[in-house]
């Protein structure tokens, strides 16, 4: 299996797609972090990729693995990335 690519990988590979120098491809990237982080209570879409939201779960009973014991698990928030139909298609086939 392949390793993913790095930070300064993907930045290079941007910076050469897009003919534009790293200093600016690494200003894009982080742009859109930041921009992925703000708008996570309302759900930020990346057309074409997915959408990244914010999920409530809610408290539930459990069981712990090593003791069999029925445990409490707490409610609580989660991220969650939804692939878009878009890139299951080009990725999938």
């Amino acid at each position: 299996m392949a390793k993913a690519a790095t930070k300064s990988q993907i930045i290079a590979k941007m910076a050469e797609d897009a003919d534009i120098s790293k200093v600016q491809a690494k200003a894009a990237l982080e742009s859109l972090i930041a921009q992925a982080y703000k708008g996570a209570n309302d759900g930020f879409t990346i057309p074409g990729l997915g959408k990244l939201v914010k999920v409530r779960r809610k408290a539930r009973m459990g069981r712990n693995p090593a003791t069999g014991e029925q445990i409490e698990i707490a409610e609580k928030t989660v991220l969650k990335f939804r692939i878009a139909k878009a890139a299951k298609d080009a990725i999938l086939g």
